[in-house]
């Protein structure tokens, strides 16, 4: 090569097998909200459960098979929003956030502004974990609750519910209940259960072999009504957790005053 020949710059390229994943985490949250728009909530329920196996499996393949990339979590986080966020929002706002426009005493609004504030608060919760995660955040747990559990919440009770043949209008206050509760979950501080230091290669009790069949048997049953009842049941594992140890912690003893001298 001649020596004023400048060399040729390597060009970078992107891990190809977890960010098909992740493309199908973004992909599933797209389909959830055509779903939702043409009123089919079955389809788009499962739009958001096939985006939230999708990413489950990203994260892991890529440590697994040693691609991860700043490139990959920067994908994976813009993904979560538009699966968890806006698709999520957009399914409840489609279901039964909307009648609340004919209230026209609470200005019309307040339908598109609880979605909104979901959505909202699904970014400032991904924002969050991207910073701590950085940071290098608390393992073995969440600060606050992760938006794929309350996107399950939120579309799990739509998905419920339309099974169950309700209208949208026939549950609208336990709709605007439950996504404004799930929205202030993901920006509190409560902490939540993470299960992704759980190792499937490890030996357990034959208990939690029981639980996951029991799991199973009861998804037979009616599988709409229980993927909600599951995660419902998570989300409020962290509140009812927070409530056990502060009730827990011994409360602080009163240190006596300090003695003074008293002159004669």
């Amino acid at each position: 090569m001649d020596e004023n020949e400048t060399p040729k710059r390597r060009r970078r390229g992107i891990y190809l097998l977890p960010n098909l994943f992740t493309t199908a985490t973004l992909f599933g949250g797209f389909y959830a909200i055509v779903a939702a728009m043409g009123g089919d909530f079955e389809n788009a329920a499962y739009g958001i459960l096939a985006a939230m196996v999708a990413d489950g499996l990203d994260g892991r393949i890529a440590r697994l098979t040693n691609t991860a990339s700043d490139f990959g979590k920067e994908y994976d986080s813009l993904s979560d929003m538009v699966a968890f966020g806006l698709a999520a929002s957009l399914v409840v706002y489609s279901f039964s956030l909307h009648y609340l426009s004919s209230f026209r005493w609470l200005g019309g609004k307040l339908g598109w502004v609880i979605a909104f504030g979901y959505a909202a608060c699904a970014a400032l919760r991904l924002a969050r974990f991207n910073v701590l995660a950085w940071r290098g955040g608390a393992k073995g747990s969440f600060f606050g609750l992760p938006s794929p559990a309350a996107a399950a919440v939120a579309v799990g009770f739509v998905w419920a519910m339309d099974s169950l043949g309700f209208k949208g209008r026939d549950v609208l206050v336990p709709a605007m209940l439950i996504t404004a509760g799930a929205a202030v979950l993901m920006v509190s501080n409560i902490r939540f259960e993470s299960f992704k230091q759980v190792k499937l290669t490890e030996r357990v009790p034959f208990r939690y072999i029981a639980l996951v069949v029991g799991v199973f048997a009861l998804f037979l049953v009616h599988p709409p009504l229980i993927f909600f009842l599951v995660f419902f049941g998570y989300a409020l594992s962290g509140p009812i957790a927070a409530l056990y140890r502060r009730m827990k912690k011994p409360a602080p003893t009163a240190t006596p005053p300090p003695k003074t001298l008293t002159t004669l």
